[in-house]
């Protein structure tokens, strides 16, 4: 038991399916920098025209890894698509373990920095700051879960969307998620604070953007269960949330064969439904 403990807070430390090279390098991408913590910058890559004088929604992806390692170009497909379907679409680089020894805390500290930095630089980005959707697969969808939820760790700025890939979203004991005793201490170590401070599920209120999860239900690692847990925490607050399961489909199902394709039409769906991309 206490080894499945371990496996859903750590997300699989080991990359998610083959992870490509970091840092990453984008031919056609703009780089700014969103933040400085002691020498490291933190970075951003953006795809799609920006035009102050035109608008557009944005997508921020936060790549996944357990918090531990990982590259912005796990996302790297998926911005490209939606840049193609008129969007402005970033890729976001946060600190992680075994690159500046953090715990998972400062990556969503991270995380907030940076959604924060793309609605204050909107303007000048093209973007329109009401539509700005955050997403993320993984320890990734959890700083996505994040920021849609979790209040303070250095900004209270939300985005108006979210699209979740095998998130870990319930980080602590909840109604209907009940994954073993001994969690809050193992937390702690591992996250930096107790669990449940940065636990999507336990923090989900009327500042909730409308959500999208997809989740494969044999995943192993961030137990479908705990999707579930979420979208029930959703429905309580009367907040707008769409879970989809994958049959026999595993953790880092997303980035893969057909599971890439389903997945990526679902998130496009999504985001036409609520009238941020033409059909």
């Amino acid at each position: 038991m206490r080894f499945r403990i371990y496996a859903v807070l750590s997300l699989l430390a080991a990359p998610l399916l083959a992870q490509p090279a970091y840092p990453p390098a984008f031919k056609d991408a703009r780089v700014e920098t969103y933040g400085k913590v002691g020498t490291t910058d933190l970075r951003l890559w953006i795809f799609g025209e920006s035009d102050p004088a035109s608008r557009k929604p944005a997508i921020v992806f936060f790549f996944g890894g357990g918090w531990n390692s990982g590259t912005p170009a796990q996302f790297e497909k998926q911005a490209r698509h939606f840049a193609s379907r008129g969007m402005v679409a970033i890729l976001a680089d946060y600190r992680v373990r075994s690159r500046h020894g953090v715990p998972a805390v400062e990556c969503v500290r991270d995380a907030k920095s940076a959604l924060a930095w793309v609605r204050q630089n909107a303007p000048r980005l093209g973007v329109d700051p009401r539509r700005i959707a955050a997403s993320g697969g993984s320890a990734g969808g959890h700083l996505a879960a994040c920021t849609g939820t979790v209040g303070g760790f250095g900004s209270d700025e939300r985005p108006n969307a979210l699209i979740l890939f095998n998130p870990a979203c319930a980080l602590a004991p909840i109604e209907g998620w009940q994954p073993g005793s001994g969690m809050a201490d193992l937390g702690a170590r591992r996250l930096g604070v107790e669990a449940r401070e940065i636990s999507p599920a336990h923090h989900v209120g009327p500042h909730t953007p409308p959500t999208l999860i997809l989740h494969g239900k044999a995943d192993a690692t961030v137990p479908y269960a705990s999707a579930v847990a979420f979208e029930a925490a959703m429905k309580k607050a009367a907040r707008p949330c769409k879970l989809v399961g994958y049959d026999g489909a595993g953790h880092g199902f997303f980035n893969a064969g057909e599971h890439f394709r389903s997945t990526l039409a679902e998130a496009d769906a999504f985001l036409v439904t609520l009238g941020w991309i033409k059909p």
